[in-house]
């Protein structure tokens, strides 16, 4: 699969200015390029940076999703740092789990006093 720029993040829900700033942060790799100088992107780099967005919805700094990568790149090295990292963002991701839970329980309740009418007058 060769996926230019514009391709691939449309595939990764960004836009391409967002590809180009996570390969000069060393977050994605310079890509291979065409004779026109096009870049070429395939799946590996696809899912690299759905995993890079995904981390960053969800607050973790570039530097954190840079040593998560360098880990994923060579899972022989040393990880308890690792364990660390991943047990707090996991407390994190399970607050916003209860804090979306509440919301949907508020947004619930003002749907069910919605009588499906305009609004009452007095």
């Amino acid at each position: 699969m060769s996926l230019k720029i514009g391709d691939l993040a449309r595939l990764a829900g960004c836009q391409a200015v967002t590809v180009r700033y996570y390969e000069r942060e060393g977050l994605l790799a310079a890509p291979d390029r065409t004779g026109g100088n096009y870049r070429l992107y395939g799946e590996q780099d696809v899912e690299r940076l759905k995993f890079i967005r995904h981390c960053r919805r969800h607050d973790m700094k570039l530097d954190e999703i840079r040593r998560l990568l360098a880990y994923r790149d060579h899972p022989e090295r040393d990880c308890v740092w690792v364990s660390e990292l991943l047990d707090a963002h996991v407390s994190n991701v399970e607050a916003q789990i209860q804090s979306l839970q509440r919301l949907k329980g508020y947004l619930q309740d003002l749907r069910g006093r919605c009588s499906g009418g305009g609004s009452a007058a007095t």
